[in-house]
């Protein structure tokens, strides 16, 4: 009987083939949407095309056919240009190009349809720090957090603390004055490092110390496009040395069109891990069916699709400080991811109806008078607010363990080690009946600062690989607002869970260059940790219903034989597991179509 970790595994195989089975005859070297264009009989399209280390062939090659040539992206070998639609079927036969890729439009994960409006919980965010378990000293210091998303108006939240301030806005490149004409990158950067300032301290961000480096890559709308966003990532990683830049905040995204490993935005938030900058991502908001208003899986936007990143999905405080209360947001995005079966998100953070800052010029300030809570602060809800939620979080793990080491003495905590203090102290999250929610909601569980500060606090950066690296013992529990509450002591490994012990051991996985999900014959210490924790169900084959809205319309076996997904009931089938059916090549792109960007 195969184990279910293998069984997932065979899963991510068919979903990443899928594309080629389906495209067999047609093009086999184009995203999704790009052969969904060719298709419709479309013009033209802006594409991303990847090549294999020879770039300036294929430019030529495309100014000769009259195409447009936007920009480049040297890191990724890729060329962004404008292209006559009946020209990408000349690609195939280009051994110079690897991939064809939509520039999609890319947008944030936040706004009035996901429940921020008048009306509801009270939005007292001045206990955000409090249902983190933060103290006064915990404030980033001394941490860069890049934003690359609308902007960052400069006012005194952020005092003498935007260090850099850059505009890739439509292949633009180059040093800015700080603003944000749309105003979702200044609520961002408010709850990740704000200080609260100009409401007396209560709307303070996680991490008020931490430096702030703006990247614009969204307009007036919140909306840009993938070239912009892998270019601002790019940016960050050239010139994380000089600016500083230890974390990258990335509140947006666009529909997954192919595998993780063919992604350019992917590939460039992979890079910028490998780098040493931690990536936090948003998982988006399409946790429930719109039309319907039913919870699905499986939508997990990109780049929260890249293995590497820590994919935030969002949790409702309910106005208290307590964590036995929260709930798990029902616009929250659950996995697994398309094509790959990644299990995301990683964690949850609070994202429901928290005020940040903002000012009267922006377009959400004009748009939105239900969301203002006063001229300076806005009120927003999504799985974008999670993120910067988290962005600061990891600020304070960072700074908590640069502290103990005595950086530059001993190196930084790499990303690979901030993702696992984050998940292994995360807290598990229970509906109202006390049933834990699965991996693919909540993934680790919902965020932890204060355990994951004290646990960060424990480890010694200089530790040979292999060998133990905490220098104490610890307590997974962590006590919030008289409420103890265990460690989930879990990580969310790629297409499994592991759990158990892992931490203690200065293992390779922490290492920097490692993707999240690779196997690469590490070893976890025991058997016992390499289980997956079958995420619906627990290895028995249960069949779980439409009453229990696992999937739009229809039913989820996570067991012991295979995984079966019918998306609302028509022609889109995926078996997974060692049976495995695809009878409608669209069917991705059909589920994101009643998926709309609020």
């Amino acid at each position: 009987m195969p184990t279910p970790r293998t069984l997932l595994t065979a899963a991510a195989i068919v979903l990443a083939s899928a594309s080629t089975v389906l495209a067999e005859g047609q093009l086999t070297k184009a995203d999704m949407s790009v052969r969904k264009a060719v298709a419709s009989g479309a013009t033209s399209l802006r594409v991303i095309v990847r090549t294999a280390g020879c770039t300036a062939t294929v430019q030529q090659a495309l100014k000769a056919h009259g195409d447009t040539v936007i920009g480049e992206q040297k890191p990724l070998n890729a060329v962004t240009a404008v292209v006559h639609v009946k020209h990408i079927e000349e690609f195939e036969a280009n051994p110079c190009v690897i991939g064809v890729s939509d520039d999609a439009v890319i947008a944030t994960h936040a706004g009035p349809k996901t429940g921020g409006g008048a009306g509801g919980t009270a939005p007292v965010v001045s206990l955000l720090r409090e249902t983190l378990g933060l103290t006064a000293g915990a404030t980033g210091a001394g941490v860069g957090i890049g934003i690359i998303d609308s902007g960052i108006i400069a006012n005194t939240d952020f005092e003498g603390r935007i260090t850099g301030f850059y505009n890739f806005l439509n292949g633009a490149s180059g040093y800015a004055m700080a603003g944000d004409s749309y105003g979702h990158g200044t609520h961002v950067a408010g709850l990740a490092g704000g200080s609260g300032a100009k409401s007396s301290g209560q709307y303070a961000g996680v991490a008020p110390g931490a430096r702030l480096i703006g990247m614009v890559a969204l307009d007036s709308n919140g909306q840009g496009r993938t070239s912009d966003v892998i270019n601002a990532i790019n940016f960050a990683v050239a010139n994380k040395a000089q600016l500083g830049i230890d974390i990258i905040n990335l509140s947006l995204g666009h529909p997954i069109y192919e595998p993780a490993a063919t992604d350019p935005l992917v590939q460039a938030v992979e890079r910028a891990v490998a780098a040493g900058i931690v990536v936090v991502a948003s998982a988006g908001n399409f946790g429930v069916n719109a039309a319907t208003g039913q919870p699905g899986y499986g939508g997990i936007s990109s780049p929260g699709n890249a293995p590497s990143a820590i994919t935030v999905g969002a949790f409702d405080m309910n106005g208290t400080a307590a964590r036995s209360d929260d709930e798990v947001a029902p616009y929250s995005s659950r996995g697994p991811t398309w094509y790959d079966g990644f299990a995301k998100p990683d964690v949850l953070a609070p994202g429901h109806r928290l005020v940040s800052d903002t000012a009267r010029t922006t377009t959400l300030y004009k748009n939105y008078t239900s969301l203002r809570v006063t001229s300076d602060y806005l009120l927003l809800s999504g799985s974008s607010m999670a993120t910067a939620v988290t962005s600061g979080v990891a600020a304070l793990v960072i700074q908590a363990n640069r502290a103990v080491n005595g950086y530059p003495a001993r190196p930084s905590i790499t990303p690979n080690a901030v993702k696992a203090v984050i998940e292994f102290t995360a807290v598990r999250m229970k509906n109202a009946q006390g049933v834990a929610f699965d991996e693919l909601i909540q993934g680790a569980g919902g965020i932890n600062a204060a355990g994951a500060i004290s646990l960060a606090s424990l480890i010694n950066t200089a530790a040979p690989v292999g060998s133990p690296w905490l220098t104490g013992g610890f307590n997974p529990v962590t006590t919030i607002a008289g409420e103890p509450l265990p460690w989930a002591q879990s990580l969310v490994w790629g297409d499994s869970m592991v759990w158990g012990d892992t931490i203690a051991i200065n293992w390779p996985a922490w290492g920097q260059g490692l993707v999240w999900g690779d196997d690469d014959g590490l070893v976890w210490g025991d058997d016992d940790s390499l289980v997956w924790g079958d995420g619906l169900v627990w290895g028995d084959g249960i069949v779980q219903g439409m009453d229990d809205g696992l999937v739009w319309g229809d039913s989820l076996v996570w067991g012991d034989n295979l995984l079966y997904w019918t998306v609302w009931g028509d022609a889109s089938t995926f078996i997974w597991g060692n049976l495995y059916t695809v009878t409608n090549e669209t069917s991705n792109s059909d589920v994101w179509a009643t998926l709309t960007f609020p």
